[in-house]
């Protein structure tokens, strides 16, 4: 079954987050304090609520379990960061992504258990939804508007497989420009040697063919 996310707080980030895993085909639920900031976000995402994520109970009327991953967008209120993440811990939600202000506010996450904290600053709304995606990928960079790098760990599905058998980019429209063996990078790859379960692929191609690549293979 494909993951299905809920995002709270839909500020620039969180806003960016959930559109991103919307356009490439996720179900995502949307929730934020602000009616209209709800209204704006419903075009492109699931579903959108107006909630608060403090209320454990406005929390668990909402399905917020049913949930694989949720991510905690919210702003400059770190209290209600903190608060909501804690909630969601003790009801066993599987994965919490959780946006710190400060390395501060992100140690105390962790303490608190947060699965992931992010620092928009440094991590992007973008590249942390295709990390959501499949825990295979490794970075994802964009080069423009329409084209980007990412690294990917071999799946399963590759493994023992090689770039011939593969045919990347007939199927997907993005070229393999090297693999990272241990500390090694091989450019060019070899077409012919059977991937290994602890290569990475560097590939480069546009935006959309990547992202049809990520998730075909996601884990």
């Amino acid at each position: 079954m494909r993951k299905q996310f809920a995002i709270i707080g839909m500020g620039r980030f969180g806003s960016s987050v959930a559109k991103t895993l919307s356009q490439l085909g996720f179900e995502v639920l949307a929730i934020d304090h602000r009616e209209e900031t709800v209204q704006e976000v419903s075009a492109f995402v699931t579903h959108a609520v107006q909630a608060d994520s403090t209320d454990e109970e406005a929390l668990r009327a909402l399905g917020i379990r049913n949930f694989d991953v949720v991510v905690v967008a919210i702003g400059e209120d770190i209290q209600a960061s903190i608060l909501t993440t804690l909630i969601l811990k003790e009801m066993g939600i599987p994965t919490t992504v959780v946006k710190a202000v400060n390395d501060l506010h992100g140690k105390v996450l962790k303490k608190i258990g947060a699965d992931k904290v992010v620092y928009p600053e440094r991590d992007m709304g973008q590249r942390v939804a295709h990390h959501l995606i499949s825990s295979n990928i490794i970075d994802y960079i964009e080069l423009s508007a329409d084209y980007s790098i990412v690294e990917i760990k071999v799946s399963t599905q590759m493994i023992g497989k090689s770039l011939k058998q593969l045919d990347i980019r007939a199927k997907y429209g993005c070229n393999v420009i090297a693999i990272k063996q241990n500390e090694q990078l091989i450019i060019p790859p070899s077409a012919e040697e059977p991937l290994r379960i602890d290569d990475i692929l560097v590939l480069v191609g546009k935006n959309s063919s990547l992202q049809t690549f990520e998730v075909t293979f996601a884990e």
